[in-house]
């Protein structure tokens, strides 16, 4: 699964590497967790057919609440949606053939069994450091009042021969260059679309541990993501 992650990457960055027109001014994250909102790249024309649609860059719930759910507290199960199955799913199926999204990070934590009472956290992220995209959905849920509510959900695989050892699962990572088929909501080739949900087999990711300090949901600071010895 994919349940914390990390965008340090300045918004301008963000702007020019996702062919961006603008994006707001994002805080620097180190420990960005369920519930909260974050970063996700999607299609301007999300429902209309429009062949010159330009990429945008907003903030979404974590935790997808689909569009018919009566209760949007509903989205806290459902961070992460199986790639083998999302096309399928009642949660999932209408998101993954019209609605798809990047949701932008440059690293993730996963935590890895040691055999003692504790768990070793680490931070898997590009040797660079540079940022990447998770394959998500979105959806937009509206409630009785208020504003509508925009969320998503980060698609997981199996994990990569590098990131085997510490945990049998991994968000996907989209190539760049499958960016513009993953967010063409006019593109509905459900056996295309899930060839690209495969663990990201490179040489470019790389895994260091980190502190326990991650664990506390409130801590989120430069901390979490110093590299620290196991």
């Amino acid at each position: 699964m994919c349940g914390r992650f990390t965008l340090r990457t300045p918004a301008g960055v963000l702007v020019e590497q996702f062919r961006l027109e603008s994006a707001p001014e994002l805080a620097p994250r180190y420990n960005i967790a369920p519930t909260q909102d974050v970063a996700v790249v999607r299609n301007e024309h999300d429902t209309a057919q429009d062949d010159a649609a330009r990429r945008e860059l907003v903030l979404m719930h974590w935790g997808l609440v689909p569009s018919w759910s009566k209760d949007p507290k509903q989205g806290a199960r459902m961070i992460n949606a199986r790639g083998e199955t999302a096309a399928e799913k009642p949660s999932f199926r209408a998101a993954f053939k019209r609605r798809r999204c990047l949701v932008l990070a440059d690293g993730y934590y996963e935590w890895q069994k040691t055999g003692g009472k504790h768990k070793q956290p680490f931070l898997i992220h590009r040797d660079d450091g540079a940022a990447f995209a998770f394959a998500g959905l979105w959806e937009r849920w509206k409630g009785d009042d208020g504003p509508p509510l925009e969320s998503c959900t980060i698609i997981t695989t199996s994990s990569a021969e590098s990131t085997r050892e510490i945990h049998d699962r991994m968000p996907v990572i989209l190539d760049e260059a499958d960016y513009d088929l993953w967010l063409d909501v006019q593109f509905e080739d459900r056996e295309r679309l899930q060839q690209l949900l495969i663990p990201w087999e490179s040489d470019e990711l790389v895994a260091e541990p980190v502190s326990t300090h991650v664990n506390n949901v409130r801590h989120d600071d430069p901390q979490c993501a110093e590299p620290q010895s196991p």
